[in-house]
């Protein structure tokens, strides 16, 4: 967990169209859509496996589990749909203690929308806030979405790593 982030603390962030909140169990559904959605390319780990797993009750017990080791992702919704979206937020990069990652994922039918974009800027304005120096973002170089987001938000690529899945892009960006 990134620091400034209090165990157990209730995150809510607002944007002009969009609310970012803390995980319910009841979000396990949407998250098990977010894994069916996942391209192909996408590490195994990453997707749903050949016994169908993480099944719905699979991710309500990492949501239980999790509690506030997961303060820093937030589910998006629409202000005054309740509709999870997808989610973004920070997660620790490993690279310092003030340098959190950003991250996020949506589902398909929100894409193209500006929906990423305008929650990644409420988490970098997020970040500001409790002192952090710089955020990190990985991107797959075929992820061409991801990397316009981050491209509008001012982060720009540090290292890149060939791996079995494709080129993992480092991206970075000053607070």
């Amino acid at each position: 967990m990134p620091d400034g982030i209090e165990p157990g603390s209730d995150v809510l962030l607002e944007t002009a169209r969009l609310t970012l909140r803390p995980w319910r169990v009841a979000d396990a559904a949407f998250q098990r859509e977010m894994w069916l959605e996942r391209d192909p390319r996408v590490p195994p780990h990453r997707r749903i496996d050949a016994d169908g797993r993480p099944t719905v009750t699979d991710l309500e017990e990492s949501i239980r589990a999790s509690g506030s080791r997961s303060a820093g992702l937030l589910v998006v919704e629409r202000k005054g749909e309740g509709a999870a979206l997808g989610y973004c937020g920070l997660i620790d990069s490993g690279l310092g203690p003030r340098e959190p990652e950003l991250a996020y994922e949506f589902l398909r039918r929100s894409w193209g929308q500006g929906y990423a974009t305008e929650a990644s800027w409420a988490v970098v304005e997020w970040a500001r806030s409790l002192g952090h120096v710089r955020l990190w973002a990985h991107v797959w170089d075929w992820n061409t979405g991801s990397r316009r987001v981050l491209s509008k938000l001012g982060f720009t690529e540090s290292t890149r790593d060939e791996a079995i899945h494709g080129t993992n892009l480092l991206t970075t960006r000053p607070l």
